[in-house]
């Protein structure tokens, strides 16, 4: 746990972490609909976007396989960030099996502590693509300790589910942006429209 020095202010707990800019980094490559391409499609993808990601080793050879293999764990991770987000379609029988997906993960990506004088952290001791995905780990696992692992959410709005870190002062977020709130709202009133007694009022 890291406290603030004397004098200095205390850290805002909606304060991105390297950790949750990692989880993000990683949840956040896939397609939407509204424009964002899918980064890990195929191996030449998913190596192109590691090339970009010092926190992941960089510049690494990947197959279509390793690609599925990172496909399923975001997804997974996903599903969990649409948990913290309260989408009832992602509760039940599609958490616990998110849940089980990420235990399997982490039985084969174990991580390793790193104890240093300055404290300790959790890491891959394996390189290549295992390595990337004990470091997707080491983010989950070290943030999911603290008590704000539940602000780290996916927009609830479909097909959108972007992860974002929820910077409310009471955690209650739901939605990545104020456009996706947006889409949401008029959605639900032209449900609501249409199952209506009569003609909706106004134009």
């Amino acid at each position: 746990m890291t406290t603030a020095a004397a004098g200095s202010p205390k850290p805002s707990p909606r304060t991105v972490t390297p950790t949750v800019e990692t989880v993000l980094a990683f949840v956040n490559t896939r397609a939407d609909g509204s424009g964002r391409r899918e980064l890990f499609g195929d191996g030449e993808s998913f190596a192109a976007w590691l090339a970009e990601r010092d926190e992941f080793g960089g510049e690494t050879v990947v197959t279509d396989a390793d690609a599925a293999v990172a496909r399923e764990l975001r997804d997974a991770l996903v599903t969990v960030l649409l948990a913290h987000s309260g989408d009832e379609e992602s509760l039940g029988e599609p958490l616990l099996r998110a849940e089980r997906h990420l235990r399997r993960v982490g039985s084969l990506y174990p991580l390793a502590t790193v104890v240093t004088a300055g404290g300790a952290e959790l890491a891959s001791p394996q390189t290549g693509v295992p390595r990337v995905f004990g470091t997707v780990l080491a983010a989950v696992t070290t943030f999911a300790q603290s008590s704000d692992w539940g602000r780290i959410k996916a927009c609830r709005n479909p097909p959108c589910h972007f992860g974002f870190f929820d910077r409310t002062r009471n955690g209650g977020g739901l939605y990545c942006s104020t456009g996706c709130g947006s889409q949401v709202s008029m959605r639900k009133h032209r449900q609501r429209q249409r199952h209506g007694s009569g003609a909706p009022s106004g134009t």
